[in-house]
């Protein structure tokens, strides 16, 4: 019986012992992981102006939504810039966020100037590296 019980010990050990590795792999590699790319961005931003200060009036909620169609509509732009965080409060508009280029920027602040107006966009957008 003890030799028995002694056999099953050692085939269920190594078992265990893998099992325990791989859970240690696997946290340290989910704790290594890289971050997204613009979360320091996106840290950078959080100390001004943020979508969530945006107010419920209907009118700021229409132009953005009109800015935002115009933006998605546009199938030169990449992702980022289809992404671009659009800000209204009182009319006034703030463009947040990266883009690949200067152009794409300008692109950008272009279309929401022709809806919004040209003198109530604020362009606080970069470029991604």
């Amino acid at each position: 019986m003890f030799s028995t019980r002694l056999r099953s010990n050692l085939v269920v050990a190594p078992a265990k012992v893998i099992v325990l590795s791989l859970c240690l792999i696997t946290a340290g590699f989910a704790q290594t992981q890289a971050s997204p790319d613009n979360s320091g961005t996106n840290k950078a931003q959080n100390k001004s102006q943020t979508a969530d200060q945006q107010k419920e009036k209907t009118s700021d909620r229409e132009l953005t939504a009109k800015i935002r169609r115009a933006l998605i509509a546009d199938k030169s732009l990449s992702t980022y810039g289809h992404n671009v965080k659009i800000i209204v409060v009182d009319g006034a508009v703030t463009l947040k966020g990266p883009v690949h280029s200067d152009q794409e920027k300008q692109n950008i602040e272009a279309k929401a100037g022709d809806i919004a107006g040209h003198d109530k966009v604020t362009n606080q957008i970069t470029i991604k590296q």
